[in-house]
């Protein structure tokens, strides 16, 4: 008896009242529910016309393919076979979803790359655009009538200059009126000198012996690391940062906030100097340029004038005792005299006594501001008197290029740093008194820095050492020595800070690091 539906031997037989059919009771249940009606005879039926028929229980009789050994061989063959198929099947799916999960990863992190230059790109352009619009109102205000030939937009118009028969440009030159003010000026620093004494507030020794760091600062921009040059506004304790990333920096020390970014150069910022009481900053570039900005009501700084009188790197600038004035130093082997109000260049002096090669790498004004001390790469360093602009004495003797010198506030005293070590030379009898060789002749001194009160002498090269500074034929000892913990190996400018209550640091990676007594030091020792 075979079920009419399945024609297959029923495990649950039931009979139809109406037909009397055979059938698996679980299929004709569901042709009812679906259809209501007898599949075989298409008239209608419900489960009430369905009776279940008692049977012993059905053994299956085995397949053929069982009966024997050969057969169920074949069984297992064919089993496995469809066993491997799907596996193979199971295989070439995992392989192409790896396929589609790399792809989707490889267009994901594409797509991150896309995003992130992007975004850069969206935020070197607001930067410049800010810039842009920071400068327009300046642009846009009339200049002096004394200088409206020469300025353009904040810009040196080059091509309005007049020339001379040598093809260079005439400069108005430094006027008499100019030189007395500088004379002046000399006088009164010259005469507050002599009665000038040690201030009471100046850090001791043993205060300078007990610093250590206290603060790192990340001012510049971590793809083109490097601080080249710092500066410090004793009045307001600001910081000023110039960096390899074309920027340079004005910072706060007290709150360690950055107060503004200076951004408008093209290359590096190689010198950055403060004046007028930091309401302007000067920075210098290796794109041959340099820039006075103007400080703002919101504590931003406005390029105010763009210079481009030197036709190669600008290494260094100097500002003069009176805050009207600087002087930049260039590669092209001439310094230039500025007003800094009007951005006028009123002399630019070239050397023709030494190799056109040779061209400066540090400058700085004497304190009094009638001696323009600068460096040139060939390893001198040239004295100038700044009202004739004529080269009053040489110092030779370093090796490698002059990387920095500064003036002592004694007068007397001036620091000059190369590839062989630190010089100091008596500028009274014009001669080299004592060389400071802290290092192998592989390791230049970058920096080297008076204190403002001339009581210590700071250099910086593969580490930081502070020396007490001594008379002529004294020994000038070694009382501190800060190691170069920025990892490159080089520092590069090192200033003291007022009273030399600290020192602020530059070297090769991007952070300000100032060193000096930690806070419950300095509260056991006031009291």
């Amino acid at each position: 008896m075979n079920c009419s539906i399945s024609g297959e031997v029923p495990e649950e037989p039931v009979v139809s009242k109406g037909s009397g059919l055979l059938f698996e009771k679980r299929l004709i249940e569901r042709h009812i529910l679906d259809y209501g009606k007898c599949p075989i005879t298409g008239e209608p039926m419900t489960m009430d016309d369905i009776v279940p028929v008692k049977t012993g229980k059905i053994v299956k009789p085995r397949p053929v393919q069982a009966a024997s050994i050969p057969g169920m061989l074949g069984m297992f063959q064919i089993e496995w076979d469809g066993l491997m198929l799907s596996n193979f099947a199971l295989e070439q799916q995992l392989h192409t979803a790896r396929q589609e999960l790399s792809h989707a990863l490889y267009q994901h992190d594409a797509a991150c790359r896309v995003i992130a230059r992007l975004k850069k790109e969206r935020d070197e352009a607001r930067a410049l655009l800010a810039q842009a619009e920071r400068q327009i109102p300046m642009s846009v205000a009339a200049p002096d009538t004394a200088n409206a030939a020469a300025l353009s937009n904040g810009k040196r118009a080059a091509e309005d200059a007049e020339m001379g028969p040598d093809g260079k440009r005439i400069r108005p030159g430094i006027s008499s009126s100019i030189i007395s003010e500088l004379t002046d000026c000399n006088a009164v620093l010259s005469q507050q000198r002599k009665k000038r004494q040690i201030p009471s507030t100046l850090a001791p020794i043993d205060a300078v012996e007990r610093y250590t760091q206290l603060t790192v600062n990340p001012l510049h921009r971590t793809n083109k690391p490097g601080i080249l040059s710092l500066d410090i506004m004793y009045s307001k304790d600001l910081i000023a940062t110039a960096g390899a990333d074309s920027n340079a920096v004005v910072f706060d020390r007290p709150s360690g906030q950055v107060v503004s970014t200076l951004s408008g150069h093209s290359k590096k910022v190689t010198s950055v100097k403060f004046a007028a009481e930091g309401e302007l900053v000067v920075t210098a570039s290796a794109d041959k340029t340099v820039r006075v900005w103007q400080g703002s009501e919101g504590g931003n700084f406005d390029c105010r004038h763009i210079l481009k009188d030197h036709t190669a790197e600008v290494q260094a600038v100097t500002i003069h005792a009176t805050n009207n004035y600087f002087v930049s130093a260039s590669l092209d082997n001439t310094w230039c005299f500025y007003d800094i109000a009007s951005g006028l260049c009123l002399t630019q002096v070239e050397d023709t006594s030494g190799s056109a090669a040779e061209g400066y790498t540090s400058a700085a004004f004497h304190p009094d501001g009638l001696i323009l001390g600068t460096g040139t790469s060939g390893a001198i360093v040239k004295i100038w008197d700044v009202k004739s602009q004529a080269n009053v004495a040489r110092f030779d003797g370093h090796v490698g290029a002059v990387t920095a010198i500064s003036f002592s506030e004694n007068g007397y005293f001036l620091a000059t740093a190369a590839q062989d070590g630190v010089k100091l030379w008596d500028l009274r009898k014009l001669k080299n008194f004592r060389s400071l060789n802290p290092y192998d002749e592989n390791t230049p001194i970058q920096s080297v820095e008076f204190d403002h009160s001339g009581s210590y002498l700071a250099l910086g090269g593969s580490d930081i050492r502070v020396y007490q500074v001594a008379s002529v034929k004294s020994e000038w000892n070694c009382i501190k020595t800060f190691p170069d913990l920025s990892g490159t190996g080089k520092t590069t400018c090192v200033k003291f800070g007022p009273d030399a209550k600290y020192v602020a640091v530059g070297s090769m990676d991007r952070n300000l690091r100032i060193f000096g007594v930690p806070e419950e030091d300095a509260g056991q020792s006031v009291s």
